[in-house]
């Protein structure tokens, strides 16, 4: 195919051999699978902050480090050189997440370089080479949605061990190849220990696979591994090796009806976003 012109500067450079294809185009970013020598990879291209539309950005890079005090300055006065700033933290943030989550042990993808604003990384396949389908597009087992479940509430542990929170996690973010589940788009990570929306977003994270692998194994609608995860690290007990049961029992305090209403709500807008994503996959096919 025609080398789109984001990924010419890498073929100049020899980083990339040829374009095979496009495999997706999202609304944060377009992917084509590449040949790279002998190797075939992935090359995600980000999309410029006025053509995304991730919502509540800001949000997501609070806790985030900046160089120094100018910079964070720019940043805050909303300056030209200041959003070309927050653009090269959101473009960088994904690799620095991916490196520091595959030393942890994490199941996500290799990556190679960021250059630009284009990510060159592994491209998750099965064993005949095939692109490794989303997990929303697979159908499973009882058996194999419960140790699916388990494998993938091990790797949201140790993100969080890692002080990584994905923010966005949902079955559209995971890709199942042959040994299990692999954890993938983490532009918005979020730092677990300086962001203020961090035990909001880790809910919605776990609790999105709840729903999804409950689908298959209903008794995992009445496991509550989000607040065990969360008691711990809020403790400072939790390690790669603590192990969870999915049981927690809350306070005997009186309700927080603010905080409800707000997960409630956060319930809804995550459930519109998810059939938004839904209809947009379709258009895209």
């Amino acid at each position: 195919m025609k080398i789109p012109k984001r990924l010419q500067p890498l073929v100049d450079d020899g980083l990339i051999d040829a374009v095979v294809s496009r495999l997706m185009s999202g609304k944060e970013a377009d992917v084509f699978i590449v040949r790279c020598g002998d190797h075939i990879r992935c090359a995600k291209v980000y999309k410029d902050a006025v053509k995304r539309s991730f919502k509540n950005a800001a949000q997501y890079q609070e806790g985030r480090k900046v160089r120094g005090g100018r910079q964070a300055r720019a940043m805050g006065k909303r300056s030209s050189y200041g959003r070309q700033l927050e653009e090269e933290i959101w473009q960088t943030a994904e690799v620095d997440a991916l490196s520091r989550l595959n030393e942890a042990g994490v199941r996500v993808p290799d990556t190679y370089c960021c250059i630009d604003g284009v990510l060159l990384m592994e491209l998750v396949s099965d064993e005949s080479g095939d692109v490794a389908p989303q997990l929303g597009h697979v159908s499973m087992s009882e058996d194999e949605a419960l140790k699916q479940h388990k494998e993938m509430m091990h790797n949201i542990m140790l993100m969080l061990c890692a002080g990584i929170i994905h923010g966005d996690l949902s079955e559209f973010n995971v890709l199942v190849d042959d040994k299990g589940p692999v954890i993938i788009d983490l532009p918005q990570a979020v730092n677990a220990s300086a962001n203020n929306s961090a035990e909001a977003m880790f809910a919605r994270d776990v609790n999105n696979m709840r729903r999804y692998y409950g689908e298959f194994a209903p008794q995992l609608l009445q496991t509550n591994y989000a607040k065990e995860m969360w008691a711990l690290f809020e403790e400072g007990n939790l390690t790669p090796n603590s192990t969870l049961t999915g049981e927690f029992e809350d306070d005997d305090e009186d309700a927080d009806v603010g905080a409800i209403l707000e997960e409630i709500q956060a319930a809804e807008d995550e459930e519109k976003e998810r059939l938004a994503r839904i209809n947009f996959t379709d258009d895209a096919e």
